[in-house]
């Protein structure tokens, strides 16, 4: 089957709703896409130069996705005393020798429908959930969560306990996306371990005085260079929370707090970009 084929197939099996349960065709179709996600044939968002953002979001492929799930039933996955339960439609992954990923034993997980390339390192317990691009040479330290959907790029060390949220819903949303060489996001940024980015996030540039946010148009945006670490601020909204002053309450802050200049390399620690 084509991807323009599949493509057809797979709109034309979601807009069916849950008339598809039971489908053989819209099982088919959507085995085919899982199949290619798992490949790195689709994506669920690719690069564009000439979109706002540089990414193109692929609707289609999310719906393929959200299709899978509709159609998948509970399966039992006996794995000695820690075995699960799943749609089957989304088993874990297994791997080869041959793939060339490094999965460090320990509890990581790696959903079907998930794409990781060669020379990946999994350090446990980490997870890849289904729809996930994972280019090559990057690192899923401990503690790690690559959402569906997300997009990471060549040579990224996501740090432990990084946080990288998924967006399946709604179908025209840019999922979260990790450019090359980078500790995370834009070219060259960095993400201090323990940083939360989702798209409901504020992020606070202290060097420029601004506040980032994701709009109806695009996702959240961490620039260049930036050197982004884990804060919290405030509640200032007074009259409906009587109680913050006196209990000391704040709510979490993703921080820029400076911006990378040429002697930076991307072996420098956090520690160093930091004194």
């Amino acid at each position: 089957m084509s991807l323009i084929d599949l493509q057809h197939s797979i709109e034309r099996h979601f807009a069916a709703g849950p008339a598809a349960i039971g489908d053989t065709a819209a099982m088919t179709a959507f085995l085919s896409l899982r199949t290619a996600l798992e490949a790195g044939e689709i994506r669920s968002a690719s690069p564009d130069p000439s979109a706002p953002t540089g990414w193109r979001v692929n609707p289609w492929v999310k719906q393929g996705i959200l299709l899978g799930f509709r159609l998948g039933v509970l399966r039992d996955y006996p794995a000695g005393e820690l075995s699960f339960i799943d749609k089957d439609t989304y088993p874990v992954r297994h791997f080869a020798a041959t793939d060339a990923v490094r999965i460090v034993p320990g509890g990581s997980s790696i959903r079907a429908g998930a794409h990781v390339a060669r020379n990946v390192v999994c350090m446990p317990p980490m997870y890849i959930n289904a729809g996930a691009w994972v280019d090559e040479g990057t690192m899923v330290d401990s503690h790690a969560l690559v959402g569906s959907c997300a997009q990471i790029g060549k040579r990224v060390h996501l740090s432990a306990a990084a946080q990288i949220g998924g967006v399946l819903e709604p179908i025209n949303a840019s999922p979260v996306i990790i450019e090359d060489d980078v500790l995370v996001v834009r070219r060259g940024a960095v993400l201090a371990p323990g940083t939360i980015l989702t798209r409901g996030t504020p992020v606070f540039d202290l060097v420029n005085g601004t506040v980032l946010r994701a709009t109806d148009e695009l996702p959240l945006i961490i620039p260049e260079d930036a050197v982004v670490v884990p804060g919290s601020r405030a509640i200032t909204k007074g009259k409906s929370h009587p109680n913050a002053d006196a209990w000391g309450l704040s709510l979490y802050a993703p921080i820029i707090v400076k911006y990378r200049d040429d002697k930076t390399n991307l072996s420098t620690t956090l520690e160093d970009l930091l004194r």
